[in-house]
């Protein structure tokens, strides 16, 4: 018959395919559901650990804000205990400067109203120690004073010497010799001076510093002035106790 077209027939062809259509209808409400499922459960483990690294976080800040004021405090205090420190250092040098120009006046004046019957010249009048909280070490100072009214300056030097034992033998140790490597240590020696009324040794009221070696007794200090013009003058002193 014209017009019709013979085509052949597969019928399990055709039932393949809607096999396959049934089963991508079926998979669309089963992806939705496995999909709300994953959903429900893995949203109470979020919402677990949210807070939980929220608690953290504010700890770990709360940690460093304390950290931050410990730093803040202990700042304060070095600075206060610096210039604590600084504040007194001054004041003590003051206090030994005012010392200082009160001797001046006062060997002035004792030199002035001296007995005539008394020699005039140099005096070797003091030899100050004192201990610090170091062993070993000693600060100190040396006082020179004059009798009379001359006007000329006394020029001359000292020698100074320790005596004591080491072990079991008399050893004499030299002042130069017991500052090396001292901040506040004198000069070598000998040590100069020149002066009309009053001298102190070191200078404007401060304490030079030695050292004693280890295992060394002190016994006593030896002073030696050598004026220009006069004859030698020397002094001893015993160990913190003048002769």
């Amino acid at each position: 018959m014209a017009g019709w077209e013979v085509q052949p027939s597969d019928p399990g062809r055709a039932r393949r395919r809607r096999m396959l259509v049934v089963l991508l209808v079926l998979c669309i409400p089963l992806a939705f559901y496995a999909g709300t499922c994953w959903q429900q459960r893995i949203q109470p483990a979020v919402s677990e650990v949210q807070p939980a690294v929220a608690v953290h976080d504010e700890q770990l800040n709360r940690e460093l804000d304390e950290l931050r004021q410990r730093v803040a405090v202990l700042s304060s205090v070095e600075k206060v205990s610096q210039q604590a420190t600084e504040q007194s250092r001054l004041t003590i040098k003051l206090l030994e400067e005012q010392i200082y120009t009160q001797q001046q006046d006062l060997a002035f004046y004792k030199g002035v109203l001296a007995p005539a019957s008394r020699r005039e010249g140099l005096r070797i009048k003091t030899f100050e120690l004192q201990a610090t909280d170091r062993p070993e070490h000693f600060r100190y100072k040396i006082l020179l004073s004059r009798v009379g009214k001359g006007e000329a300056p006394l020029e001359g030097q000292l020698q100074v010497s320790i005596v004591g034992k080491q072990g079991e033998q008399d050893v004499t140790l030299e002042l130069a010799d017991l500052g090396a490597d001292l901040p506040d240590a004198l000069p070598e020696q000998p040590i100069a001076f020149a002066f009309k009324h009053f001298q102190a040794i070191p200078e404007a009221g401060r304490f030079a510093e030695l050292k004693l070696p280890e295992g060394f007794i002190p016994r006593e200090i030896k002073v030696r002035a050598e004026v220009k013009g006069e004859k030698p003058l020397l002094r001893t002193f015993k160990w913190n106790k003048e002769e």
